[in-house]
């Protein structure tokens, strides 16, 4: 079998393209960190009710802290800040 003759650079622009600096992750990437973010905070929902119910204090915390995390993070997005 032979190697595939076709530059792997090439594979990712168009010819004589090149990156958006502003974006060089492009948009799905940003999706992707926005859809964690909302499983994060559904995620410390049920950790927050699970850690009232056993009583557990450490969990409550990690919880509130994990949605506030996220809470932040998305309004961020929404308001376009930039937070480093």
């Amino acid at each position: 079998m032979q190697a595939s003759s076709v530059n792997p650079v090439t594979m990712r622009y168009p010819e004589n393209a090149s990156p958006d600096p502003a974006a060089p992750y492009g948009e799905t990437m940003h999706d992707m960190l926005t859809l964690s973010m909302f499983m994060s905070i559904f995620i410390g929902i049920c950790l927050f009710v699970a850690a009232r119910h056993g009583n557990i204090l450490w969990m409550k915390v990690w919880s509130v802290g994990l949605i506030l995390c996220s809470l932040l993070y998305l309004l961020s997005q929404w308001l376009d800040l930039s937070l480093w």
